[in-house]
């Protein structure tokens, strides 16, 4: 059963009988949470956590070391056991972080934990600790989570981030609230000029198809800027670099003040998921930016681009996408803006989560 948001009652602090939540956040650690992000879960899990404390409650992430001060995270796992390590190596050393921090997770007295890790082992543990969890699952399925949630090793409770990455999950996870992402709306402003330009924003791995955004702006006759973090060194060298030249910069991995100028100016944001994608922050912020997108229709992409506000395309069709960026750029960025205020508020998806995380913790109380 998909449950919508709009099922969740959102939680009042100043209602009588309600108390603050004590939440421990649990988050990915691949990555430190701080500026510039390395991902849309970095920028989600750094919100979620600030948000969640602005709203009252006691809240402790747990997070690898390196994050930003002002999260008062507690660093796991030990940063030497993953430095300089190999693939399998880190792979144990994840594993073993995980199930030492989950040992240990009752010992803090919360009243739920909010489970962001993207990791097997939080979910496979969840019917040996006491204390109440939900998970929140950010990625489309793949077979470590898939296996460790089959049958009746399937404990807790589940949301996920749009209505087509619940039906992906829906095999595996029969009861799951949508809760949709929402972005702090004041950070990402429309500009009073805008350029002649198309922008491309991400992590710059395959999944992600940067190459096929290029090939479309050529093909197109448009200029394209590129932001964001060349995790693939092997895919930067073989599918990037050699796209750049003429027409084509590379601008790095940028902090937000800095990439929100860059939206806002652009004419056009380009969004080219080669795989189910399961939200897409990127939309959420170029249309706040009141710039227009044009998208592979993959994964979330339809639940979050109206007609209204950008085109999609079929997944993978480079013609397809140089020939709607005309058309996306004549669209309204005042309609764009609107579009985001509409559906994609910090406020409103803090609310969401807050109902949710104290209908888990009631439950179990």
């Amino acid at each position: 059963m998909w449950r919508s948001y709009e099922e969740l009652t959102p939680w009042d602090p100043r209602a009588g009988g309600t108390r603050p939540l004590r939440i421990g956040v649990l988050t990915h650690i691949k990555y430190p949470v701080c500026q510039p992000f390395a991902g849309g879960l970095e920028a989600f899990t750094h919100d979620v956590t600030l948000g969640l404390r602005a709203r009252g409650h006691a809240v402790t992430l747990f997070a690898k070391g390196g994050s930003s001060p002002e999260l008062q995270a507690v660093a796991v796992p030990d940063e030497d056991q993953c430095r300089h390590a190999s693939l399998s190596s880190a792979y144990v050393a994840e594993h073993h972080a995980y199930l030492k921090l989950m040992q240990g997770i009752d010992d803090y007295g919360f009243d739920v934990i909010f489970n962001n890790s993207l990791h097997y082992v939080p979910v496979t543990m969840a019917s040996l600790i006491r204390t109440p969890m939900l998970t929140v699952l950010h990625t489309p399925p793949f077979f470590e989570m898939s296996n460790a949630l089959r049958g009746e090793r399937q404990r807790g409770r589940f949301s996920t981030l749009s209505q087509a990455n619940a039906r992906g999950w829906s095999e595996v996870v029969k009861r799951c609230a949508v809760i949709p992402n929402g972005i702090d709306l004041q950070r990402w402003q429309p500009a009073q000029a805008v350029g002649e330009h198309a922008l491309w924003f991400g992590r710059l791995v395959p999944d992600k198809g940067a190459h096929l955004a290029i090939d479309a702006a050529r093909l197109a006759g448009i200029p394209l800027r590129l932001a964001g973090q060349a995790v693939d060194e092997a895919y930067f060298k073989t599918q990037i670099q050699p796209r750049l030249g003429p027409g084509v910069e590379y601008l790095g991995h940028l902090q937000r003040p800095a990439l929100a100028a860059e939206l806002a100016n652009a004419a056009v944001v380009l969004v080219t998921p080669c795989w189910e994608e399961p939200f897409g922050l990127v939309v959420a912020e170029a249309l706040a930016c009141g710039t227009p997108v044009v998208a592979f229709d993959r994964g979330a992409m339809g639940d979050l681009i109206g007609a209204e506000v950008g085109c999609l395309v079929p997944a993978n069709d480079v013609a397809a996408l140089a020939a709607a960026i005309p058309l996306a750029r004549s669209k309204s960025r005042q309609a764009c803006r609107a579009w985001a205020e509409a559906h994609w508020s910090h406020h409103l998806m803090l609310e969401r989560y807050e109902a949710l995380l104290g209908e888990v913790a009631a439950q179990h109380a």
